[in-house]
């Protein structure tokens, strides 16, 4: 469970950029992270779960200068890598509001959370991801599908366009080994070590999560 209390005055958009750079320090210890949009007369609030599990949370907003719902804040369903709308407050024209908002947040899923819709995200993985694709790749299309569908951000590289990656790891297992461009499977980095082994997309999360 995590209470971040965070404090905010709108001057202009300097500030508010200023405001998100800052919050991004002050927050990044926490899984949950909070993202404030500015529309039309409006603020709207985001929380943004960058983790793999799900939390509840919800957030109270105090200040001057903004009208909000009178409502009890209620616990919302923040799922793992999503963008979930939390609360929006209503700008008082010709004013700049001050505000101060808690986040409450907790990894004890309560049955009453509302579930709101989300938008799936792009997190980091415990470990960078990294893939080189030989031109004859027979696995590659069943790792990369769920990649591109799933949660964890990755690079890819083709190797026949690219020369200079093929000859460093070429020369990373050897000249005398098997030309790297011939391989059926791909060459995977996974924080800095090379796999040729791993053929299925579930190989990839059960080496992801070894130590």
């Amino acid at each position: 469970m995590h209470i971040l209390p965070t404090n905010f005055t709108r001057m202009n958009k300097f500030n508010i950029f200023l405001f998100f750079f800052v919050l991004q320090i002050t927050a990044q210890t926490s899984p949950i992270k909070i993202v404030v949009e500015e529309i039309p007369n409006r603020l709207a609030f985001y929380a943004i779960n960058e983790s793999s599990i799900d939390y509840d949370a919800k957030v109270t907003i105090s200040g001057t200068n903004f009208r909000q719902s009178k409502a009890k804040p209620r616990l919302i369903r923040v799922p793992a890598a999503s963008k979930v709308h939390m609360k929006t407050i209503m700008l008082i024209r010709g004013k700049n509001p001050s505000y101060t908002y808690t986040i409450f947040q907790s990894d004890s899923l309560s049955k009453r959370a509302l579930k709101k819709p989300f938008e799936k995200i792009k997190i980091k993985p415990k470990k960078q991801i990294t893939l080189y694709i030989p031109h004859n790749c027979i696995s590659c299309d069943s790792i990369i599908s769920p990649l591109s569908e799933g949660s964890y951000k990755y690079t890819s590289y083709l190797l026949s366009e690219n020369e200079n990656i093929t000859n460093q790891l070429q020369r990373s297992f050897g000249a005398n080994s098997v030309p790297v461009d011939s391989l059926i499977t791909p060459i995977i980095n996974l924080g800095g070590k090379l796999y040729t082994n791993i053929t299925s997309y579930q190989q990839l999360l059960d080496e992801l999560e070894k130590e």
